[in-house]
């Protein structure tokens, strides 16, 4: 259920409803709106019908049972968008298209440092980069760990820009909280919900990758794991689905930008590297992702994509990211962004 104030009801009635949900053995979780806000009642929900009686209370419209399966991501809860604030001057789910761009791990000192000034000078507003790799094979390079977090934040220092990176075990989310930004939840996780549960619970803004095979619902129930508990940063990633077809590393599925932006108030940005493995692909699909009505991007890039220890093939050079940036500037024109 969720619990509609009238504009301008007093925080003394709000905090009411709020004491009123706990004590009926609901969580209530407040979202501000721009005219009035809307409190979710979360709970079991063969009882949910009591809530009904709130409507009674002082400074509340209408109490509304919510249909969709996943309850804080719905439009039914929060019909305008989210803007997700990241840093200082940077956020996502606004007018601006935010850009995410660097390696996919982390190999060197010198290898961040000079990425993050290249994609900054770029226009990129977040450096990315993985300190914890989950590979398919065992053997292949699984990451530097707390070493590499030390340089991403450095390289992010350096070059003034908030850093995101994936955390792939519960434990080591306060680890990885204490160097980045934001926290990423990778798509062979989508559904580890012992890592959505503890990572919903940092303070963070957390970037959630959708899964290889997960469906749309499927993905918004993962972030509602999040959002149910606590965080009201989330930003959703579109990378790619496993289909049948084998030119490409996945299928980036670009449909599912407007449906999602139908179903949630949630930012969606697209992965074009993930999602089409091959750097000469990225181009083009970043500009469909900005004409889909993508809030972001996330771009791989790399100093020397030949030498790189994870996944080379999809990685730009600083002169082709470069050149993305300047093609991309008339789509997020008539997209009507600004970058």
């Amino acid at each position: 259920m969720i619990i509609v104030m009238k504009p301008g009801a007093l925080k003394k009635d709000t905090r009411t409803v709020i004491r009123k949900i706990k004590e009926m053995g609901y969580t209530p979780h407040t979202i501000y709106g721009k005219t009035r806000n809307v409190i979710g009642a979360i709970g079991d929900e063969r009882g949910k019908f009591v809530l009904q009686s709130l409507e009674s209370l002082p400074g509340v419209d209408r109490v509304v049972p919510i249909l969709k399966p996943y309850k804080l991501a719905s439009r039914e809860v929060k019909p305008e968008p989210t803007e997700v604030k990241l840093a200082p001057g940077v956020s996502v789910g606004g007018k601006k298209l935010l850009v995410i761009a660097g390696p996919c791990s982390v190999e060197s000192e010198q290898q961040m440092i000079r990425t993050a000034k290249a994609v900054k000078a770029a226009g990129a507003q977040v450096l990315r980069g993985g300190a914890f790799k989950p590979r398919t094979s065992p053997y292949a390079f699984q990451g530097l760990e707390e070493k590499g977090l030390k340089i991403l934040r450095k390289a992010g220092d350096i070059a003034g820009m908030p850093v995101v990176t994936e955390v792939m075990n519960p434990m080591d989310v306060e680890l990885v909280a204490r160097y980045s930004d934001i926290l990423q939840v990778g798509a062979r996780n989508v559904q580890n919900f012992s890592l959505l549960k503890r990572i919903g619970k940092s303070k963070l803004p957390i970037l959630l990758k959708r899964g290889m095979m997960t469906t749309i619902t499927e993905f918004l129930m993962s972030a509602e794991y999040c959002l149910s508990e606590g965080s009201r940063r989330l930003i959703l990633c579109e990378r790619g689905i496993r289909t049948f077809e084998d030119a490409t590393r996945n299928t980036l599925d670009l449909s599912a930008v407007p449906v999602l932006k139908e179903r949630t108030h949630l930012p969606i940005i697209v992965d074009p590297s993930h999602g089409t493995g091959h750097f000469r692909y990225v181009p083009s699909m970043s500009c469909a992702s900005v004409a889909a009505g993508a809030d972001g991007l996330m771009i791989e890039v790399h100093p020397s994509p030949e030498n790189a220890l994870s996944d080379g093939p999809q990685s730009l050079t600083f002169e082709n990211f470069a050149a993305l940036m300047e093609t991309l500037r008339p789509f997020i024109a008539a997209a009507g962004r600004t970058i």
